[in-house]
């Protein structure tokens, strides 16, 4: 084993498995995808419509397929296109997940999907398009993703309760952890079956903390300037403690003697994308027992190459409530920028989707023109 490797292999040991945010067809049927599994211990991969949307307007991973699919129905709709792509690669992903899913006992080795974004404040829209998913996949470990949104959160507490697995996204608060949190513990609580049930509570940092950064730097003080790049970690740590209080006690000692396991929290959006920070910041300073690290290919090529693995993670939960009260002194308000970027995040997706639906159309229109220049009429003589 290379010392590269190690540094991967190494958040195992102190309890925490990394996955993958990022997931395109070349990855899968190249072999990059198993490799990850077997030489640095990938333990889980997620979908993301915005690389998905860039994949297929800007390489030919898919246009195969897609000829085969619109050859077969020339009038198929964009979204009817994206989904049996999607599809397809969330089940291949899935079949080499699944010896990590066996093997860890169906702790790891899930693939995530997204639901429609355009779905994100319709309830019962939400849940029918979820359950459908699960049913056509037929694969255990696969992951819904579901915002933590008010219109999602009783999209969680169902599909818990009737035993599909949710991966909560788009929180950024310890106001969003909560909701999310209590939503599992209703679902697990009207689960019949809880043990066979996963989720994960997936906290989004590097996008916290560029929207604290640009409040704090307009203020402009030596002071406020001082803690950029500090608070999402802190947040984080947040959640961390009230991740521990939440599972324990009686409450959770009922569920847990029939089965039921800890909802994981896994912090998303770990690519340093400010060049003042280290590449590896938050990769390194998230290392905790009980979590997940969801790493674009960016970050985990990165701290596979000069990451170093510590367990300072839970330490310092008392400055992290500090820097909570500093942020209040300087009248900054985190909740409400919290509440904006799930706001926009949400509308970002939307957007996503909307321009992925857009180019699936124009491969589609594209294909059709090139296959009429191909017809020829024979009319005799």
């Amino acid at each position: 084993m290379t010392e590269s490797m190690s540094s991967l292999k190494a958040l195992q040991e102190r309890g925490q498995s990394f996955w993958l945010d990022y997931l395109r067809r070349s990855l899968i049927t190249g072999g990059g995808l198993e490799r990850l599994v077997k030489e640095d211990g990938l333990s889980g991969v997620t979908s993301n419509l915005t690389i998905f949307q860039k994949v297929i307007a800007g390489s030919p991973d898919y246009d195969q397929t897609l000829k085969n699919l619109i050859e077969d129905d020339i009038h198929a709709e964009p979204r009817a296109l994206y989904e049996s792509l999607a599809l397809e690669d969330i089940r291949m992903a899935a079949d080499i997940m699944r010896p990590v899913y066996d093997g860890t006992g169906s702790t790891d080795g899930f693939v995530c999907i997204e639901l429609s974004p355009d779905l994100a404040h319709q309830t019962q829209g939400s849940i029918t398009e979820a359950q459908r998913l699960w049913t056509e996949l037929d694969r255990p470990n696969i992951m819904v993703k579901v915002p933590a949104t008010p219109d999602g959160v009783p999209v969680i507490e169902t599909l818990i309760a009737e035993g599909i697995n949710v991966n909560i996204t788009l929180m950024f608060s310890l106001t969003h952890y909560e909701v999310a949190v209590q939503a599992y513990l209703r679902g697990l609580e009207r689960c019949l079956s809880p043990q066979k049930v996963a989720s994960v509570a997936s906290f989004l940092i590097s996008p916290l903390d560029r929207a604290v950064d640009k409040v704090l730097e307009e203020l402009g003080t030596e002071e406020a300037l001082n803690f950029r790049g500090r608070i999402a970690v802190a947040e984080a740590k947040r959640v961390y403690r009230r991740f521990k209080q939440v599972f324990s006690g009686d409450r959770w000692e009922r569920l847990e003697k029939k089965g039921a396991r800890v909802q994981r929290p896994l912090w998303a959006g770990t690519g340093s994308k400010n060049p003042a920070y280290s590449d590896v910041k938050y990769v390194e300073e998230l290392i905790g027992p009980d979590t997940v690290n969801m790493m674009p290919p960016a970050a985990l090529h990165a701290f596979r190459d000069h990451g170093q693995v510590h367990t300072s993670f839970e330490k310092g939960v008392e400055e992290a409530e500090a820097l909570a009260n500093q942020l209040r002194s300087f009248g900054i308000d985190i909740n409400k920028i919290t509440d904006q970027l799930q706001a926009d995040e949400v509308k970002a997706f939307v957007e996503s989707f909307n321009s992925l639906l857009d180019t699936l159309e124009d491969k589609r229109q594209a294909f059709i023109r090139g296959y009429k220049e191909t017809q020829s009429l024979a009319l005799g003589e």
